[in-house]
């Protein structure tokens, strides 16, 4: 197995390879395939799942979060199997800067949550699992998707630590620190009372 720390050709591939499949835009492409338009005209704008179910259209988003989480879990496992946990590490990381800020779409891509939640189920199970359970009781409670991915987004980091994986405690970090500097404009609407609710148009 090469070794990734001393091998920067290496670490530039597989960042490279993880930021090309995590800006596949998923969003866009069941959108066209269901003839349900261009997605970026569409309610938010956004290019996730939570837009895609704005258009009434379950199967379209639930595609389109099945795509977006796998691409970050594929980036983990695959370069995890070729190299390295560091490269697991780096791959998922780009992979989520990919959807967030893709090339395809001209570095305007969506808020990065279900390609968060794929890349940490792949880099430890249990973490990833607490996460997305972190996000499904807090969107049933409060309905709103984008508070829920910021308390768990939170949350994430503390759960690494007290569960003892330090190694993933800096990636769930940085993560969390983009996730929420993605729901900048959402976090001002929830303070307003104005953050849509999930199932509304």
């Amino acid at each position: 197995m090469p070794d990734l720390i001393t091998s920067f050709p290496l670490l530039m591939g597989v960042a490279v390879a993880g930021y090309l499949l995590g800006s596949i835009p998923f969003g866009i492409v069941m959108a066209r395939l269901f003839g349900l338009g261009d997605l970026r005209q569409i309610g938010s704008g956004n290019i996730g799942a939570t837009n895609v179910l704005r258009t009434g259209n379950k199967p379209a988003a639930f595609l389109t979060l099945i795509g977006d989480a796998g691409k970050g879990g594929a980036a983990v496992l695959l370069a995890r199997a070729l190299f390295a946990e560091d490269a697991a590490q780096l791959a998922g990381f780009t992979a989520f800067l990919g959807h967030c800020f893709p090339v395809f779409l001209g570095f305007k891509g969506g808020k990065g949550v279900a390609t968060w939640l794929g890349t940490m189920l792949a880099l430890a199970f249990p973490l990833g699992l607490a996460a997305c359970a972190t996000w499904l009781v807090t969107a049933l409670v409060f309905r709103i998707s984008s508070l829920a991915a910021l308390v768990a987004a939170a949350l994430s980091p503390i759960i690494a630590l007290v569960f003892g994986w330090n190694s993933l405690v800096l990636i769930s970090v940085a993560l969390g620190a983009l996730i929420f500097h993605r729901h900048r404009a959402n976090i001002a609407r929830i303070r307003s009372g104005d953050e849509p609710r999930i199932g509304r148009k």
